[in-house]
């Protein structure tokens, strides 16, 4: 159960309405258009997205014009609350707030007075909620003081020292897999997300099942059978794309897959170096790959920089479009080959006769007697009974 204040009444939703609300958040809709077709709170949404550590794409980012600046000011000068104006004229609040700012403009009260207060009342015995209640401020801000915690912008400042910033770019920096890229907020390329590679990998559609029935209460070997798949592919599936605190999301697992789907990296012979250079003089002196890839472990023991295998050469000499190396070193081969020439498949080898074998038990009748020559059958010893029922038939027909 969810409690979040909106305006000054308590709104109370249901564990199914969040569910819902991140259901619809998964298929790509803003945080917004969800929680107005909903009839949410946006500040709720908000605040559920952050704690589930969901990213959402964002839109273009407006454009105001000198007019729009100029009536943030002259309603700010009247009422003097940055949050109400920009609610108001339908601003975004942070960019509001950054251009009073930038007129040395802090709407901002002093809390100096009350977190003395804070710290007395705490001092004389009283729990933290009754002094955050009697001094008027929320929560966090009462167990950042308790703590010793000084807020700045953008960041907070620890009692020994240490300064936590929150910054998109260093929480960025750290994104080391598809699962960090999809929760941080790094995109997807859309043909990508889109491209069926083959029936044994999972699809949109089995991800949306996958995610009903686990909904469900269903087992991971009930889900499995339903599918069609092994139960560790599904165990596999959850285990390795669930990458937020409100559990699998198909869409989100998408992602995920998507993102960790393409894994080519350079070859070694593409760029210029010290193995590229040695590879090249080599060849260029009619040794073999597999020459080349035995000599560098005994030439460089201790660098196994120098490392590279014989399929590593071919495909750097022979595959189209790398460009690894010249035609001309490819050309310095031993076979003098400039393509490759495929392997043929030993059960498709071409046949020694250009007729069909035909099988001895499908031979005529008048084979049997012999009667006709060239029916006549047998080894070296029978060679005289050969050539003597040759010339027989040879007088005969002479007679």
């Amino acid at each position: 159960m969810v409690i979040r204040p909106r305006g000054r009444e308590n709104v109370q939703y249901k564990a199914k309405e969040r569910d819902e609300f991140f259901r619809r958040l998964d298929r790509g809709g803003t945080i917004r258009a969800v929680a107005a077709e909903l009839g949410l709170s946006v500040e709720s949404c908000y605040r559920w997205r952050n704690e589930a550590g969901v990213s959402t794409s964002r839109a273009k980012s407006r454009v105001y014009t000198a007019e729009d600046k100029a009536e943030f000011f002259r309603l700010l000068a009247s009422t003097g609350n940055v949050s109400k104006v920009a609610k108001e004229l339908g601003f975004v609040r942070v960019t509001c707030y950054k251009w009073a700012h930038q007129a040395g403009i802090f709407t901002g009260k002093d809390t100096r007075a009350q977190r003395a207060r804070f710290e007395r009342l705490r001092a004389d015995g009283v729990s933290r909620a009754d002094a955050a209640r009697r001094v008027g401020v929320d929560k966090r801000s009462a167990q950042d003081w308790d703590k010793g915690i000084k807020q700045i912008t953008g960041g907070r400042v620890h009692p020994d020292g240490r300064v936590v910033r929150y910054r998109q770019a260093a929480i960025l920096a750290n994104v080391k897999s598809p699962r960090d890229a999809y929760t941080r907020g790094a995109p997807v390329d859309l043909a990508r997300l889109e491209t069926v590679i083959d029936s044994r990998y999972l699809s949109l559609i089995e991800r949306e099942r996958i995610h009903d029935l686990r909904s469900r209460g269903d087992s991971i070997r009930s889900i499995g059978r339903a599918l069609g798949r092994s139960a560790s592919t599904i165990s596999r599936e959850i285990a390795r794309n669930t990458a937020t605190t409100v559990g699998y999301l198909p869409y989100a697992a998408h992602r995920i897959a998507a993102a960790r789907r393409p894994r080519r990296r350079a070859c070694k012979l593409e760029s210029a170096g010290d193995l590229r250079a040695y590879v090249a003089a080599k060849l260029s002196k009619r040794w073999s790959p597999e020459q080349i890839s035995h000599r560098l472990v005994k030439d460089f023991p201790d660098d196994q920089g120098m490392r590279v295998s014989t399929e590593t050469i071919y495909q750097a000499i022979y595959v189209q479009g790398r460009g690894a190396l010249k035609r001309e070193i490819a050309a310095s081969m031993r076979r003098g080959r400039t393509t490759r020439k495929p392997r043929r498949d030993p059960a498709k080898r071409t046949s020694r006769f250009v007729d069909p074998m035909v099988s001895i038990a499908e031979r005529p009748a008048e084979a049997e007697d012999r009667a006709i020559p060239g029916h006549w059958e047998g080894d070296g010893s029978a060679s005289c009974l050969v050539d003597t029922g040759f010339q027989a038939a040879v007088a005969a027909c002479v007679d």
